[in-house]
């Protein structure tokens, strides 16, 4: 297994980070194009607005122990923390792991998705929000279901990444 290098992550409300990093050449090279085409090719006119993928580590959580462990109320609180962002539930599924196990469950959203796994027995859980913004910029509503994971779990640290994705 490779030793990963973390870095200090930027608050996702702020500011973001991104793959774009050499104007529009986002490092990607792809197989036949030469270096003086887009390596986009026709994608670049798809859509102006980036969708934004947050993931979130949150560590010593202090909410209410349901939450982790119930699949059920689980599923009813992320689908009203999805409506309440102004997003659009198409489907979505909750595990809970047998005894005082955790809970691993996903909201597949028409802008993309939401998903999370909660150990209890250690007081984390890990979310991850993507959207798109292909009709209309989602970033906000992505940043607003983020924190409303983060007020609903309550840790006490919490590590973020977010990227900004075509």
């Amino acid at each position: 297994m490779r030793n990963l290098k973390l870095k200090k992550v930027r608050p996702v409300a702020t500011e973001t980070e991104t793959l774009h990093k050499n104007g529009d050449d986002l490092g990607l090279h792809l197989v036949g194009h030469s270096s003086q085409e887009s390596p986009l090719g026709g994608m670049r006119s798809v859509k102006d607005t980036p969708g934004l993928h947050v993931m979130g580590d949150l560590y010593d959580v202090t909410c209410d122990d349901e939450f982790m462990l119930n699949a059920d109320l689980l599923r009813e609180h992320c689908l009203r923390l999805v409506r309440d962002a102004g997003l659009s539930s198409v489907g979505e599924f909750f595990h809970q792991f047998g005894g005082d196990g955790g809970v691993t469950g996903m909201v597949v959203l028409a802008e993309s998705h939401m998903s999370l796994h909660t150990w209890p027995e250690k007081n984390y859980v890990t979310v991850d929000v993507y959207v798109c913004s292909y009709s209309q910029d989602n970033r906000p509503r992505a940043r607003q279901l983020y924190q409303s994971l983060l007020d609903t779990f309550k840790p006490s640290y919490e590590k973020s990444h977010a990227v900004e994705r075509l």
